[in-house]
């Protein structure tokens, strides 16, 4: 008992020590977006406490540079997308667990060997392609990239697979339809990881930064990944690091929040999506 005790007691001391490292960086940014811009400058030594907080920076982040447009960008990009790839992955997984259809084993193989070709091959494509359809600096050329995903469809298709095909067989027999089906009974049950998958696919599409970086040189369409790089590069982003802080706390603040909220639900989703039987 007493090596069990002493076994636990150096795992949570290791753990604790952990998320001191992960978090303390985060602490830090936060405790920077509360600093003036005086103090922040006076400092020789980083101070780990602020003894005067100030919501000034916060303010600043929003009136000296289009963060709120910025925001709207994002929200815009990552609802359509989101919404996007789900009409496109629900019935491609259905499909490929429950039907049958001549060359359906290949056709899968060969699906997921695209998971095999590096993701900067399919940037460069995908870029030529957008250019040639003069569809940069639009939310179509944004969106339409990042609307499938092969990943996505495999996880689906293997939690669709564990539903027994009883429940389908005896559907059919009742004269429900596939897509009754799909809507009726399969999306029910497996909820969480469709859940998983959008929140994933959110957290993925408001952190997008190479493919946005790429397709836009317009103000106009800057997401908040592009907006924070231009306000790093301005000379606001170099003098101002109290509010440059305050900027990234903003737009880090709803991924947090939404993982903080549905972390159960992401937990559960990956666990019953990669496990099968």
């Amino acid at each position: 008992m007493k090596k069990i005790k002493f076994s636990k007691i150096i795992v949570y001391l290791l753990l604790t020590v952990w998320a001191i490292i992960v978090l303390f960086p985060f602490y830090f940014m936060v405790l920077t977006s509360f600093k003036s811009f005086g103090a922040y400058n006076a400092e020789r030594v980083p101070q780990l406490i602020v003894s005067e907080p100030t919501f000034d920076n916060y303010l600043v982040a929003f009136t000296a540079v289009p963060l709120a447009d910025y925001f709207l960008n994002t929200l815009i990009f990552t609802v359509a997308t989101t919404a996007i790839m789900l009409i496109v992955i629900v019935p491609a997984a259905f499909a490929f667990a429950r039907l049958n259809f001549k060359g359906k084993d290949l056709l899968f193989t060969l699906f997921l060997s695209l998971m095999m070709i590096p993701s900067e091959l399919v940037v460069i494509t995908n870029f030529v392609t957008i250019t040639n359809l003069d569809l940069r600096n639009s939310f179509t050329g944004l969106i339409l990239p990042s609307v499938t995903s092969v990943f996505y469809i495999y996880l689906l298709k293997e939690n669709f697979s564990q539903i027994p095909d009883n429940l389908y067989y005896a559907a059919k027999v009742d004269g429900t339809s596939d897509l009754k089906y799909l809507f009726r009974v399969m999306i029910p049950m497996c909820r969480p990881t469709i859940v998983t998958v959008t929140i994933l696919k959110v957290i993925e599409c408001w952190n997008s930064y190479i493919w946005p970086r790429l397709i836009t040189d317009n103000e106009a369409y800057y997401l908040v990944s592009n907006g924070i790089q231009e306000i790093r590069e301005s000379g606001f982003g170099r003098e101002n690091i109290p509010a440059m802080m305050a900027a990234v706390v903003v737009i880090s603040l709803p991924l947090i929040v939404v993982f903080l909220i549905f972390r159960k639900k992401i937990m559960a989703g990956v666990v019953r999506g990669g496990t099968k039987g």
